[in-house]
């Protein structure tokens, strides 16, 4: 049990009050019990915090209390991210190959590795130190993993995938599946074999039930620090930079490059041969038929300029407003004329 000294520490924050004090947990404030850190980075959710059971709070300037002791940082929300292993460390796997396994004659596995339950590993894959392959994983030829990587139950790498050190997968991904390449023949969508592989850099995340399509030729990449969320299709031949931030249920189409540092939000959908420029951001529910250029945001099918986008939303709300001022006017241009013995055309009805 850590005390808010050595929390601080870690932190590098400062103590305000009993810096010996133990603290045995870690919990939101509407939920902590006495012992518990919890944290709060604005007014209201500060003043839960202190009228609760918690008895320490992570915080920053210039918040105080007189019944509370305060670790005061910078950035609570980072503060909190950094303390939660020391309250819920990564579970641990003892280095050794189960019995259940089938490892290739010519795999090399680091001794230092955890290999599972019914996993397969095969011919010519290097598997590096500290790496866990939790459980019915399947590990084609040729491929690599590095260092302290975190392959969760039913993931599968296809042939010659590389992963980098400190990658994690969620169950049930498939990396290096076959892409989806076709050319029309005679009447028929004849198949164009996908020889290509994927490369996935260091520190990458990736959720449960991602497919991430193997290349054509060359590779499919994901850079360094990106993290992918569950339910994600990367096609054939897409670059993903470094750490961009991709959400559940989004689509990339073949051959489309992501700059670094970008973010896509859920169920959006890229086509293919795109250039997105660094920092780019695309709003929920996207779809994207146009380059993005650096920094640039856009929403909406087809997606485009925030700014401009949000304008036609107004626009569309105001509609049925302007469709009632319309007929109004009709019927009092109507009168007029009729006063005039002036013949107008009949307005459309309103299922027209």
């Amino acid at each position: 049990m850590p005390t808010a000294a050595e929390i601080a520490t870690i932190v590098q924050g400062e103590v305000l009050g009993d810096a010996t004090i133990l603290l045995t947990g870690l919990a939101a404030a509407d939920a902590a019990h006495a012992g518990d850190l919890t944290f709060a980075d604005k007014e209201p959710q500060f003043l839960s915090a202190d009228a609760g059971e918690a008895t320490a709070i992570l915080a920053p300037a210039p918040f105080t209390s007189a019944r509370k002791t305060i670790i005061r940082v910078a950035n609570p929300r980072i503060a909190f991210a950094k303390v939660l292993p020391l309250f819920h460390p990564a579970q641990h796997f003892m280095p050794g190959i189960d019995a259940s396994a089938r490892i290739a004659d010519t795999a090399q596995i680091d001794p230092t590795a955890h290999i599972g339950p019914h996993c397969v590993v095969g011919e010519g894959v290097t598997v590096g130190a500290h790496s866990v392959l939790m459980g019915g994983n399947h590990i084609r030829s040729g491929s690599r993993i590095g260092e302290n990587a975190r392959l969760y139950p039913n993931v599968v790498l296809c042939e010659r995938t590389q992963l980098g050190d400190r990658v994690t997968i969620h169950a049930g991904t498939v990396i290096g599946s076959d892409g989806y390449g076709y050319v029309f023949d005679a009447g028929v969508h004849r198949k164009v074999q996908q020889v290509g592989n994927v490369v996935i850099h260091d520190d990458v995340e990736i959720g449960a039930n991602v497919a991430i399509d193997r290349a054509a030729l060359g590779s499919t990449v994901i850079g360094a620090g990106t993290k992918i969320d569950n339910l994600v299709h990367i096609a054939h031949n897409v670059t993903i930079g470094r750490h961009c931030l991709i959400m559940g249920q989004v689509g990339f189409a073949g051959s489309t490059h992501l700059g670094d540092y970008s973010v896509v939000a859920s169920q959006s959908g890229i086509a293919g041969h795109l250039k997105l420029g660094p920092q780019a951001t695309i709003g929920a529910k996207s779809g994207v038929m146009r380059d993005i250029p650096a920094k640039g945001t856009v929403l909406g099918i087809p997606a485009q300029p925030d700014k401009q986008m949000k304008r036609q939303w107004i626009a569309m709300q105001q509609l049925p407003d302007a469709l009632r001022r319309i007929r109004e006017l009709e019927k009092l241009v109507a009168q007029m004329a009729g006063k005039l013995g002036i013949q107008t055309p009949e307005p459309p009805s309103q299922q027209d």
